[in-house]
């Protein structure tokens, strides 16, 4: 369908159009994600949530060419945001950080770990492909001078910790706009 828009409108630039919930993705239109500029908005976490029942679903082979395609799709090009979908999840983005780069499900197997993020990768699927996908990114999604001052500090660096010790973060402030509005040692 957005290749068809797009086709009969040429003259419509930066849209931005986006599959919410791009799990289940044909090996056929991964490449299509970056060719039409469209966004694979995911959710991390459902991937490792799912991951149990998806091949029992989905077939095996289908499981492992077309469920949670986020390394083909950013090898592809295609920009992948990501996001909690609280409440059918819990909103905590640390869970959500920590499918993003390994895949584990709740009983430490991986799924189809071949799939996963770079950290950096993870990160940025959270942060500024995120606020692209929302046309936000002039204002959200980095720390540079002239955007609102949205941080959060982390008990550890999710960058450089064990990976099994990223599931222990937790957040310690949280800043909107730079003014503290979270402290987990309270006000």
């Amino acid at each position: 369908m957005y290749e068809r828009v797009l086709g009969r409108h040429p003259d419509l630039t930066d849209p931005r159009w986006r599959i919410e919930h791009a799990q289940h993705v044909h090996p056929d239109d991964v490449a299509r994600f970056a060719e039409l500029g469209v966004i694979a908005s995911m959710q991390a976490i459902h991937a490792t949530s799912d991951g149990p029942w998806v091949p029992a679903r989905l077939g095996e082979e289908r499981a492992e060419t077309g469920a949670y395609m986020w390394r083909a799709l950013l090898d592809s090009g295609a920009v992948v945001s990501n996001g909690t979908d609280a409440p059918v999840e819990d909103v905590d983005p640390i869970p959500n950080f920590h499918a993003l780069v390994t895949r584990r499900t709740a009983d430490g197997s991986a799924f189809h770990h071949g799939q996963a993020m770079t950290r950096i990768e993870a990160l940025r699927a959270s942060t500024i492909d995120a606020a692209y996908a929302a046309f936000e990114e002039d204002s959200k999604g980095s720390l540079v001078p002239g955007k609102l001052a949205d941080v959060t500090v982390l008990s550890r660096d999710i960058l450089t910790v064990p990976e099994e010790e990223i599931p222990g973060t937790v957040v310690l402030y949280t800043i909107v706009g730079g003014e503290l509005l979270y402290s987990r040692e309270g006000p």
